[in-house]
This record gives C-alpha cells, sequence and structure tokens, in this order.
C-alpha cells in the first residue's frame, strides 16, 4: 500500500507510478467480492495479470477463471467485469494504455487514510456517482438489464 492507495468499489487500489505511456495499479479482491460492474473502454487497452488467488472474469459474455501467472487481454470495446468467488484475496496487476485511466481511481476512490474507507466506497451515494460519471473516464458501463 502507498500514500495514494484508494479503495474504489470494495477493490483495493495500489496506483504506480511509471515513465511510460500507461498506467499500472495492484490491487486487491478481498474473498467474495465483486469488482466493478460489466464495463468498456473506447480508448483504452487493458490487461490483468494475476499474482494470488483466483479471479472470475466475464468478457464478452464469456466467463473465465484465471488464477496465478495467468493474464487477460482486453483491447478497447470488450465488455468486462471481474468477481472474486474465492475464499482467499486476489491480488493482480492492472494496465490501461494509453495513461490515462488512473484519474478515475483518483476521482472515485476513497483514501486508505480515511475511516472505514473499504466500506464507504461502497456507499450508495458514491456507487450511483461512480455510474453517472464513469463516461466521463472512459469506462463505459453496461448494467445488466442493458446487456
Amino acid at each position: 500500500m502507498n500514500k495514494n492507495s484508494v479503495w474504489c468499489v470494495g477493490n483495493l487500489i495500489n496506483p504506480c507510478e511509471v515513465s511510460g505511456s500507461y498506467d499500472m495499479v495492484t490491487g486487491t479482491t478481498p474473498a467474495s467480492s465483486d469488482g466493478p460492474p460489466p464495463h468498456f473502454h473506447e480508448g483504452y487497452h487493458e490487461v490483468f495479470l494475476i499474482i494470488e488467488g483466483e479471479m472470475d472474469f466475464v468478457i464478452d459474455g464469456k466467463p473465465r477463471k484465471v488464477g496465478p501467472g495467468e493474464t487477460v487481454d482486453l483491447p478497447k470495446g470488450t465488455l468486462h467485469t471481474f468477481r472474486n468467488s474465492g475464499s482467499t484475496d486476489c491480488k493482480w496487476v492492472n494496465l490501461h494504455s494509453p495513461k490515462g485511466f488512473r484519474s478515475f481511481f483518483e476521482t472515485l476512490g476513497v483514501s486508505v487514510n480515511e475511516e472505514n474507507a473499504k466500506e464507504r466506497s461502497m456507499d450508495r451515494v458514491l456507487i450511483g456517482k461512480m455510474l453517472e460519471e464513469a463516461k466521463d473516464f472512459d469506462m463505459h458501463i453496461r448494467l445488466p438489464e442493458q446487456v
């Protein structure tokens, strides 16, 4: 964890400083926890590398369980979401290219330095704000009734 770490929709996000034209974060999805709602990016290519645990992804409607050392490659326009249905935390690395998506976490995340940050990151009001503002960060959410 670093001073810029945030909780975002119940996931711990640790931004990394990089010199390239991409954003990188490390993350932890607690056991039996959801990730973000199904979404896609029009301008970002995204990659996940699972470090520990397992994650259940749904990619363009197809389920895929991913374990340590495995990657998920998400080209622009790929509808995706994830969930940790396991009994242990899942740790992962996430890249967005080109640089720019980190501002989503900085704007809509809850600092780890705030009291009850994890719980606050799942507050209905904050989730509503995320649903309203996500498109401003090139995160195009498709709720189940929209898929």
